[in-house]
């Protein structure tokens, strides 16, 4: 049954007018069942971000809470429009998420280990290379988490191996696989070696630096399409890989 003023009828600035001069619960539920939309669209845009740690039905949840919120401290004397207002706050919200989940799990080396170590296994009982849901079936994980984790220590080959020899310090491409490395004895002991100095060195870094990082070689987005995600520039994304590469080749160099 509608209210008397009918709420369906208002339009969005108007319930928001209504929520500031009442504080009204019915106005507030009426509001986030508007702007609930804002959430599921950002939370596909930046899907890449948190697959295989979070669900979308976690960011939606959360999402709500932060539009709650967001309608409470929202002011438009002071902020842009509202969607603009909460669209800010809802990304925050979900690279908070994934940072308080680790984008990159502390278990890390364990984990890639336990994945060579079935490969090599299924492969010996099939005779024959097994395929990613195989394996991953065999190990009772996620498919989209083994394939992130596979991305990832694709990610650390590049950047051990490649990248902190690169004077350039623009690595461009995911051009070495594991092959490469472990056909060649010293590197593939560099390789082993050097996994968890990386992975410490990516955590050491600002989060957003991580995320460009993380979205740029696991993921194989291009500038452009982090640009989106983060809702930046592209130059700026650009500028913030290469603040990225230069820490991790400084903290590598002095490992080295």
């Amino acid at each position: 049954m509608a209210h008397p003023d009918n709420l369906e009828e208002k339009t969005n600035e108007e319930l928001l007018e209504l929520y500031r001069a009442t504080g009204r619960l019915d106005v507030k539920q009426a509001l986030v069942l508007r702007y609930l939309y804002i959430v599921k669209t950002i939370a596909s845009q930046m899907r890449n971000i948190y697959v295989g740690t979070l669900q979308m039905e976690d960011i939606v949840n959360e999402g709500v809470i932060a539009i709650m919120k967001g309608i409470d401290r929202y002011d438009p004397e002071r902020d842009n429009k509202f969607e603009t207002f909460i669209s800010r706050r809802i990304r925050g919200m979900i690279i908070d998420l994934v940072r308080k989940n680790d984008w990159m799990p502390r278990d890390f080396r364990k984990q890639v280990k336990t994945i060579e170590d079935a490969q090599i296994a299924l492969g010996r009982s099939l005779g024959r290379p097994p395929a990613d849901e195989e394996v991953a079936e065999s190990m009772g994980m996620d498919i989209r988490k083994y394939r992130k984790l596979q991305r990832m220590s694709t990610m650390m080959n590049v950047l051990s191996l490649d990248m902190i020899t690169d004077d350039e310090g623009e690595h461009q491409s995911l051009q070495l696989s594991n092959r490469d490395a472990d056909s060649q004895p010293e590197k593939a002991f560099l390789k082993v070696e050097s996994r968890q100095v990386l992975a410490e060195a990516v955590n050491s870094l600002k989060e957003k630096e991580k995320m460009v990082i993380s979205l740029y070689y696991v993921e194989e987005l291009n500038m452009g399409q982090i640009a989106r995600i983060l809702n930046v520039s592209e130059p700026r994304i650009s500028q913030i890989h290469s603040s990225a590469i230069r820490k991790l080749k400084a903290y590598m160099a002095t490992y080295m």
